[in-house]
């Protein structure tokens, strides 16, 4: 055996062993990486179990940052009986079972902590049916999702739970992760340091992916072999990026686009738009979203911004993927780098609030046609002033309804080509009172 697999130290490595992400499966708060927020000396969660009274939770954060763990742990901490349900693959005659083992213990004097992965797939019916054992002190509900709780979970669940967010991980808690790895293999990942870099940003935030792409890379690795980056992305055919396009991922990163093009960063607005066509996002949805963004934070202080995105959406339509992607890297860093301004957004937003407020008042007589004799007789058109007859076209008539009065909605800044027009509307603001007799 020695002879066909090698050294005894890597037998561990053979088909049937426990993957070296359940290996390494923290056994104290102390040693899970990235949440320090809830498992430090001052964290939430050690704050609970010091207090000797947990209370249910949901833990909300992305996939492979510790929730089953850290809910593992806490049942350990507490004394607490452990169950572990997954909304995925569990009915109603499921949850009937948990909850009749978990009465029984509660007979007999010890509660059980629940937890139920990927809770926000449960309907409203299931999600309801654990507030009786939630209430009377049967279950320690912990729920696990990945989606905002906000919108997923019902209010009357959500008001006896208290939620706990999950942070990404970031690099350096990656790295501890791949420390670790390492210290129980008992040998280094064979990755120069470039390599090293690039696996940790291919996990994308999830221990368990960085885990498992450590795993491959020693399986493939042959004697003294040692992967650059480019032999790294051959070997483990590069990890798609976490991302579901109808859920939180996608959600994030567009409002992280959105907010670099109106914060005027080119460089981030393209990293987001390449993050998510490389993530599969639709592009025609992206240059829709492109065109959005020139209405609502450009506006008239560029009017070309909406030229041009409307453009980069028709040209990504005409080539398709990849030559017209170019074409929404155009737009993102023509919008990024335009003048701002959300004066029409606010004005229309005034507008329309007006609009129901007033919405039963007539324009006034004098800017109404009169087709008929008793329209005419009713004066309406009547003191029309034809503005192209007038003095630089402009009459300075009142075109509001006479009981709403004049207001003001668009507020232009001095900026971009809306500077322009802020001096158009002073101009006739100054003719207007000057007609009007006020000086």
């Amino acid at each position: 055996m020695a002879d066909l697999f090698g050294a005894d130290d890597k037998l561990q490595a053979l088909p049937g062993a426990a993957p070296l992400a359940d290996r390494l499966r923290p056994k104290t708060l102390a040693e899970v990486v990235g949440q320090e927020h809830l498992t430090d000396e001052d964290g939430a969660l050690t704050r609970l179990i010091r207090s000797g009274s947990l209370g249910s939770m949901i833990f909300w954060g992305p996939p492979g940052t510790g929730k089953t763990t850290v809910a593992r742990l806490l049942a350990g901490e507490t004394k607490l009986a452990f169950e572990q349900i997954s909304a995925i693959f569990s009915g109603v005659a499921d949850l009937k079972k948990v909850f009749e083992a978990a009465k029984m213990r509660h007979q007999n004097g010890r509660q059980t902590l629940l937890f139920v992965d990927e809770i926000h797939r449960f309907n409203r019916a299931q999600q309801d049916s654990f507030l009786p054992v939630m209430e009377d002190g049967t279950v320690v509900l912990v729920g696990a999702t990945t989606e905002n709780p906000s919108f997923e979970l019902n209010a009357a669940l959500l008001s006896r739970a208290r939620v706990l967010t999950f942070h990404t991980l970031g690099e350096e808690s990656l790295g501890k992760l791949l420390d670790r790895a390492e210290a129980m293999e008992g040998r280094p990942l064979p990755l120069d340091q470039e390599a090293r870099a690039v696996l940790l940003r291919m996990a994308d935030g999830d221990g368990r992916a960085s885990l498992t792409l450590a795993e491959e890379v020693w399986r493939a690795a042959r004697p003294g072999e040692i992967f650059d980056a480019e032999g790294l992305q051959q070997i483990v055919q590069r990890r798609a990026p976490v991302y579901d396009k109808s859920q939180d991922g996608h959600y994030n990163l567009i409002s992280a686009l959105h907010k670099s093009v109106r914060g005027s960063d080119p460089d981030a607005a393209l990293y987001y738009l390449a993050r998510m066509l490389d993530a599969g996002e639709n592009p025609l949805y992206l240059g829709r979203r492109l065109v959005r963004m020139a209405m609502e934070d450009i506006g008239l202080a560029d009017p070309q911004a909406l030229v041009i995105a409307n453009a980069a959406k028709d040209a990504y339509d005409y080539l398709g993927s990849p030559e017209g992607e170019l074409a929404l890297a155009e737009a993102t860093v023509y919008l990024a780098t335009a003048p701002k301004s959300n004066a029409v957004y606010n004005a229309y937003k005034a507008a329309m609030r007006a609009a129901k407020e007033h919405g039963s008042l007539l324009p006034p007589k004098h800017i109404l046609n009169a087709p008929t004799k008793l329209m005419k007789e009713e004066d309406y058109g009547t003191g029309y002033l034809y503005d192209h007859d007038q003095p630089d076209a402009f009459s300075g008539q009142d075109y509001f309804p006479e009981k709403m009065g004049r207001h003001t909605f668009y507020d232009p800044p001095e900026r971009g080509f809306e500077r322009d027009i802020r001096k158009r509307l002073d101009y006739w603001a100054r003719i207007r009172r000057e007609r009007s007799g006020g000086g």
